[in-house]
């Protein structure tokens, strides 16, 4: 059993040192085999560092000699450039040499010429002083001659076409004006015939007297009242004049303003239907009539506005407008006036190819400062300008309503057509009324102011003192003077006088001959 183990252990120790033997040997093997694979590593680096070492200085020659080379052409080049800039340089001084020598030879030829010059001058001018000293005594020869100094003589000639040039100029302004005159009177003639045919309104004399009739005479009493009491409260509180008088069944509201008059006949006529009168109803009637009438007198401005086809006016305009209808100017409606020149003038703009809606819109506000003329100061126009400018209206708008008023000259066709306008629509018959004392003393003043100039025989103021003759003497007036004393007596009238729309001055130069035969 011993001999077994020991046997065994025996082999066991002969395996394991056969193992280590073993090991040992592959061990040393693969070293070896490391060691020769290693030692062919190392030779064949050792290869390839003097292949790369070889190829990098092959490489840097070639660079070295690509960079000599290079740095050979780029010093051929710069050294042909520098030859090339030197070649030019000697051009250039060759060129300034020459340069020098031909301003040398001109400098030399001018220098002459300036000698040359001199010499001419000097000769010139002792021939200037002997032709001036020929010409005095030329002069004083014939100045004794004449017996007419030369200043005498220049300012005759001088004078002489003075006055044949302001002759022909004249004549050649009568010429022109006469002309230009005849084809604008044609042409307006059409224009005005064209228009006023297609726009013919009837017209109506407005008074300042309203009437309300009376359901009986009784009703008399009720509105008088108590010692008075109601009649003077009515009165009162719409600043008119009542008159009950003996009229049948009807009372007379007097007023001057339209408007006062219109908002008094409303009133009554609600009291008298009512039946209540008393001076508490009468104010409570009349301020509600005042309310219903600024409503009223924004719908009769917009109508307006509506029936001429005027657009975008400021509110407060537009009832100026309606407030229009409550205003007359020599008995004329100013309303409808107003509707008349917006019509005129925009059908004449559109004969004439002008600006309809401007036009329009200018005849309609013409003149709307009389709408405030019984509650403001000043003249209609400057009552205008003030409401025109603040309310934005154009300057266009504004030099139309002021046109014909304080020397103000229209700016625009549209403006003058309005003028023409306005005056069309006042100068018709039966649109105005006018007091016939005023009348007459307007007639008389014309014909006083023609009959106060030199030259003028006799005088007539015809169609309604809208258009005046004069007369003249041929022996004493020219035909220049004909023109120029129609001008004269045209600016005095207007200084001198105040008219409705424009007056006409014709003067008439006639020249008769005569002879009888025996």
């Amino acid at each position: 059993m011993d001999s077994l183990a020991w046997f065994d252990s025996l082999v066991g120790l002969l395996s394991l040192l056969i193992g280590v033997l073993l090991h040992k040997w592959f061990t040393d093997r693969r070293l070896g085999d490391a060691g020769v694979a290693a030692k062919k590593i190392i030779a064949d680096g050792e290869r390839e560092a003097d292949a790369l070492r070889k190829a990098a200085e092959l490489e840097a020659r070639e660079a070295s000699l690509k960079a000599r080379a290079a740095l050979e052409d780029d010093t051929r080049r710069s050294e042909r450039e520098l030859k090339h800039v030197e070649q030019r340089v000697v051009t250039k001084e060759e060129e300034l040499a020459r340069k020098l020598d031909q301003l040398d030879r001109r400098l030399t030829e001018s220098a002459e010429k300036d000698r040359a010059l001199v010499g001419r001058e000097r000769t010139l001018g002792e021939r200037e002083q002997r032709m001036a000293a020929a010409a005095e005594e030329q002069r004083r020869k014939l100045e004794s001659i004449a017996g007419l100094t030369a200043e005498e003589a220049k300012r005759q000639l001088l004078g002489q076409m003075e006055e044949e040039a302001r002759r022909e100029a004249a004549l050649l302004g009568m010429r022109l004006e006469e002309e230009a005159r005849e084809g604008a009177r044609d042409k307006a003639r059409e224009v005005l015939a064209t228009t006023i045919q297609r726009l013919a309104p009837d017209y109506t004399v407005e008074t300042a007297v309203s009437v309300v009739d009376l359901p009986s005479d009784d009703m008399k009493g009720r509105i008088i009242g108590r010692e008075g009491r109601n009649i003077r409260a009515l009165e009162q509180h719409t600043g008119v004049d009542l008159i009950v008088d003996d009229t049948p069944e009807a009372v007379l509201i007097s007023a001057y303003d339209p408007y006062r008059r219109e908002i008094a006949r409303l009133a009554l006529q609600r009291l008298v239907a009512d039946g209540r009168i008393h001076p508490a109803r009468i104010e409570e009637v009349v301020n509600k009539v005042k309310q219903e009438m600024d409503v009223h007198l924004k719908e009769e401005g917009e109508k307006a506005c509506f029936e001429v086809g005027v657009h975008g006016l400021h509110p407060e305009l537009v009832k100026l407008v309606g407030r229009l209808k409550f205003r007359t100017s020599y008995g004329q409606n100013c309303l409808q006036h107003s509707k008349e020149v917006s019509w005129l003038a925009g059908m004449m703009a559109a004969e004439i190819g002008a600006d309809v809606k401007l036009a329009k819109r200018m005849g309609l506000l013409h003149d709307i400062g009389k709408a405030l003329t019984h509650e403001q100061e000043g003249s209609h126009p400057e009552l205008s300008l003030q409401v025109l400018t603040k309310y934005s209206e154009s300057p266009q708008v504004i030099n139309a309503a002021l046109c014909g008023h304080e020397d103000v000259k229209a700016e625009t066709v549209e403006a003058v057509l309005t003028e023409a306008a306005d005056g069309i629509s006042a100068a018709r018959p039966g649109a105005r009324r006018d007091v016939l004392e005023s009348y007459i003393k307007r007639l008389a003043q014309l014909e006083e102011i023609a009959l106060s100039y030199k030259g003028v025989d006799m005088c007539y103021a015809i169609q309604a003192g809208r258009e005046l003759r004069v007369m003249t003497r041929a022996e004493i007036v020219s035909d220049l003077d004909a023109h120029q004393l129609a001008k004269d007596i045209s600016k005095r009238i207007e200084a001198e006088m105040q008219y409705p729309g424009h007056i006409k001055v014709v003067v008439i130069r006639e020249t008769r001959a005569v002879e009888v035969a025996k």
